[in-house]
């Protein structure tokens, strides 16, 4: 036999990819998935192996946030169709955060050209924003937040600046999404340190892949995050604000036999003529008062606002 008709070898083939791959048969259950794909979802073979995509391992959605087994579904399309589909979407990874992916769905056919299955590959998209958590020069300069790698609040006030002059300057447009996660002290309390700066790392990592690479993300203080939303205007802004809304309500983590996350408010703000970074923050602060969106999650904590 030719080496590379041993199915060991195409196995392995299959599995030296960066991109992820997973095979579904008909009926839509998991019949291969390579090392590929356990690297980007975060879900190991015996997580998926023998699953149907409708039991919504993944969550798996188009901004829109809309989930599998609908006529979007681009599996769906692709067998329905009979020809591949390309789809840029979003996987819940196993961590809990969201992460954009660009998948093709692809019909498996036999050799007399019948259809028996679908090919699924997908790779991460990147959507990282501001500094490369990595980046060893900006940690050592302590502009990141040690918790989650996002800039922290001198570097965001720093950011704030910057647009607000480009603002001034060029009349650029430029908006504020501010985003704050409710009862964090009684999370804390109640679940630990390692829970909460687990669920704080899982909303800065969904806030991060759900913006534009040119927009900037960072932690402004324990409980709250800011999003400067680079050249968006007041309408556009809106949009952005809303698959915020939608992404951040699935932002959840494992946490011994519990899925837990927090109630949040999404508030989004335009700059305006003549605004500063103290008129941008007193603006910001009434709408995030008048934007409480109700995360979906186990952990609901009564009571006033805390943070920890």
């Amino acid at each position: 036999m030719p080496p590379f008709n041993d199915p060991d070898i195409c196995r392995d083939i299959l599995d030296g990819l960066q991109i992820g791959v997973s095979v579904l048969d008909l009926e839509r259950k998991i019949v291969f998935w390579s090392d590929g794909a356990e690297h980007i979802t975060g879900y190991a073979r015996i997580d998926v192996l023998g699953h149907s995509c409708a039991e919504n391992i993944l969550l798996h959605c188009n901004q829109s946030r809309c989930e599998n087994c609908t006529e979007k579904c681009p599996i769906v399309a692709a067998l329905h169709d009979a020809r591949p589909v390309e789809n840029l979407s979003f996987i819940h990874h196993k961590s809990g955060h969201w992460a954009p992916v660009h998948t093709w769905s692809i019909p498996l056919r036999n050799k007399h050209g019948s259809i028996i299955g679908i090919i699924q590959t997908f790779e991460g998209e990147v959507a990282v924003t501001g500094p490369n958590p990595n980046d060893r020069s900006m940690r050592e300069h302590g502009c990141l937040d040690d918790t989650t790698g996002l800039p922290n609040q001198p570097m965001m006030q720093s950011h704030l600046r910057e647009a607000l002059a480009t603002f001034a300057e060029f009349h650029i447009p430029f908006a504020m999404i501010s985003v704050q996660a409710h009862e964090l002290g009684r999370f804390r309390a109640r679940y630990g340190q390692e829970a909460a700066r687990s669920i704080l790392q899982v909303l800065a990592r969904t806030l991060r892949n759900t913006v534009w690479p040119t927009d900037s993300v960072g932690r402004w203080s324990d409980d709250r995050f800011v999003v400067i939303l680079s050249g968006c205007g007041e309408s556009s802004s809106q949009t952005v604000k809303q698959r915020v809304v939608r992404m951040i309500s699935g932002a959840t983590i494992q946490w011994w036999g519990e899925e837990l996350s927090l109630t949040v408010s999404v508030g989004c703000i335009p700059a305006l003529a003549g605004d500063s970074v103290e008129s941008l923050l007193q603006r910001a602060e009434y709408a995030l008062r008048e934007n409480t969106v109700m995360v979906a999650g186990r952990f609901a904590a009564a009571g006033t606002n805390s943070s920890g």
